[in-house]
């Protein structure tokens, strides 16, 4: 795994010290070793974690007559292929690495030619010698991060948006569009950055620039379509797609280990990957505990599990750090044991396994209709649901009136239109508290209803409401968030974290199978679970989802960690976005127990931690060393 860094300046006359700066700036992605390409008014940079052991492995890499090289990061699972067919054609190779094999696959075919051959997850650059054209791209549900800046003469591209603070003509400043959705969403959600005029390029994109023009434009895309197959078929094909995407997911020549909670998605990768080392992480509270489940699974599949143990003052301690890693603001309490548990496992290993986007691809979400415990409340949904679209939602509308009642909340999203009340997994503050919480100058900024329609207008044709849910999460939560989270998170600590449901082979298979085997009267991702029994004992793969729990509650109704939040919260500064008044009182009711605000506390916390990171203190990474203690 590696980082990736460049720019296009006709202004910067010396652009070596430039180029280096900038991948010193994401060494943490590559400590091993870097490298570099500089040409007329362009340079790149790579920095390499080494992961197979092959000494030619070194980017960028260069075509037969050096007229193209690529810089690349991350993983091209069926590369060997690929490059049989390439050698044929009469392509000459001088390394055995994925990272030729999209050079010539691109020589050979054309950058939509390529992406369609090839599976994994990647952010690579080409770049033409000859012509000064850069082509790049970003992998099919964004597991890699590309960014990009672009204004008055100055391109600038990278794995990391705190590698473009140090060129020059980068002009730092606050998207103030950014802030009212954040405080909704927890993450970004906009296609443009909390830094102004830096963009991603989006998921399953790639890009040419050519004679200072940028154009943007979709390789892939997700495509819900419910085939014929019976259940056990579809049983079937889940298992072999799983069982083939963990065994080229764990080519390596280094160790692979495996992340393991208590869920079903990590320990159903965990029983097929069967490796020596497995990780979990607890905290010092009996609020949650994932490791001792863990630890039974591991036992029963004769595995190695080492359990991580995070305090509370290590925890508080790691936010602004990670929130330097992260790069933009993200209130998702789960990057904190992400980080430690892949500082943990670093540890041991290199590459680690993860049960990233089985939710999204198999609908384990309960906000996809499954609330209650209820078995009647399930049937009766489940009936509901095939009444006439008309009569379902005029009952929907009904629901939503009346007072609360055990297992309204699960038939009304059983029976409503997506686009009325789903935005994504995460909603921290509705959109009328967040723009009455922020100064007037954040107020202005696109909808929450404008922010989700991106997605929802692209399956306006669905009668599943579902499958529109799981396309808008998709397109919004699971890019902008889990998988923006597991990449800085693993990266922090140069750890290759792989996704193997993240797979274009198993999202095929995801794509076919019909709702009524995913989510029913029996389970959220049944279907999963169901082939999960395969490798699994049956009591692991019927788990209750839990994530990765995290007792903020408890943490801030501690007098220290209070009083640090109160210490941001009455900043001068935290003053210029929002009512002081109104999140100090917010604040001290949670401390108090006179209101469960802590997600909205963490939030604005969150926000002001990042603020202070790259603002006041400049982007200057944080001098802490968290640790984590192993039980």
């Amino acid at each position: 795994m590696c980082g990736i860094v460049g720019f296009v300046d006709k202004n910067i006359t010396d652009k070596k010290p430039v180029i280096e700066a900038m991948m010193d700036t994401i060494k943490h992605r590559g400590p091993n070793s870097s490298g570099e390409l500089l040409d007329g008014d362009a340079a790149l940079g790579f920095r390499r974690l080494s992961i197979i052991d092959i000494s030619s492995g070194m980017q960028p890499i260069y075509n037969e007559d050096r007229s193209k090289a690529v810089i690349f990061n991350g993983e091209i699972y069926n590369y060997k292929d690929v490059r049989k067919d390439l050698k044929k054609a009469g392509h000459v190779f001088t390394t055995d690495t994925d990272t030729e094999v999209l050079l010539h696959g691109f020589e050979e075919w054309g950058i939509e030619g390529l992406l369609k051959k090839i599976r994994g997850m990647f952010a690579f650059v080409i770049y033409d010698l000859k012509t000064g054209d850069i082509t790049g791209a970003r992998d099919f549900f964004g597991i890699k991060p590309l960014y990009y800046y672009n204004r008055e003469g100055t391109f600038i591209f990278g794995s990391e948006i705190k590698s473009f603070l140090k060129e020059p003509n980068f002009k730092k400043e606050l998207n103030k569009a950014a802030l009212k959705p954040y405080l909704t969403f927890q993450y970004s959600a906009l296609n443009e950055t909390f830094f102004k005029n830096v963009f991603r390029i989006p998921e399953g994109h790639y890009f040419t620039y050519k004679n200072g023009k940028l154009s943007i434009k979709k390789y892939w895309d997700m495509s819900f379509k419910e085939n014929n197959l019976s259940f056990e078929e579809t049983v079937k094909r889940i298992d072999k797609s799983i069982r083939e995407s963990v065994n080229e997911h764990s080519i390596s020549d280094v160790p692979v280990g495996s992340l393991l909670s208590s869920g079903v998605d990590s320990s159903y990768v965990t029983a097929v990957l069967k490796p020596q080392h497995t990780y979990s992480i607890d905290f010092d509270t009996s609020t949650y505990e994932e490791g001792t489940a863990a630890k039974m699974l591991a036992d029963k599949l004769g595995l190695e599990n080492t359990r991580g143990i995070v305090t509370k003052e290590e925890a508080v301690k790691s936010i602004p750090l990670i929130q330097y890693y992260m790069d933009e603001p993200d209130s998702n309490p789960s990057c904190i044991p992400l980080y430690f548990l892949t500082k943990l496992a670093s540890k041991d290993v290199t590459v680690i396994l993860s049960g990233e986007g089985a939710d999204e691809l198999f609908a384990g979400y309960a906000n996809y209709g499954f609330h209650s415990h209820s078995k009647v409340i399930r049937v009766v949904a489940e009936d509901l649901k095939h009444l006439p679209k008309g009569v379902k939602y005029k009952l929907a509308h009904g629901l939503k009136k009346l007072p609360n009642f055990p297992g309204r909340l699960h038939l009304y999203e059983s029976t409503a239109k997506a686009e009325e009340f789903f935005i994504g997994q995460a909603k921290i503050f509705n959109e009328k508290e967040a723009a009455d919480l922020v100064k007037p100058e954040f107020e202005k900024s696109r909808s929450v209803k404008d922010i989700v329609m991106r997605s929802y207008s692209k399956v306006s044709g669905y009668s599943d409401e579902v499958k529109k849910m799981q396309y808008l999460d998709l397109h919004q939560f699971m890019s902008n968030d889990i998988l923006l989270k597991a990449d800085r998170m693993s990266m922090a600590n140069s750890m290759e974290l792989r996704v193997p449901f993240l797979d274009k082979e198993v999202a095929k298979v995801a794509a076919g199978i019909p709702t009524k085997y995913l989510l029913n009267s029996k389970d959220s991702k049944y279907a999963l679970r169901v082939a999960a029994e395969r490798a699994l004992p049956k009591e692991w793969a019927k788990r209750e989802k839990l994530g990765f729990p995290v007792p903020i509650r408890d943490w801030i109704k501690t007098k220290e960690v209070y009083e640090q939040f109160r210490d941001l919260f009455s900043a001068d500064f935290a003053a210029e976005f929002f009512d002081q008044d109104a999140i100090l009182k917010m604040l001290d009711g949670c401390y108090r127990g006179e209101n469960d605000d802590r997600r909205k506390v963490w939030t604005i916390y969150t926000f002001l931690i990042w603020y202070k990171v790259f603002f006041i203190d400049d982007g200057k990474k944080p001098d802490v060393d968290p640790k984590v203690l192993v039980n």
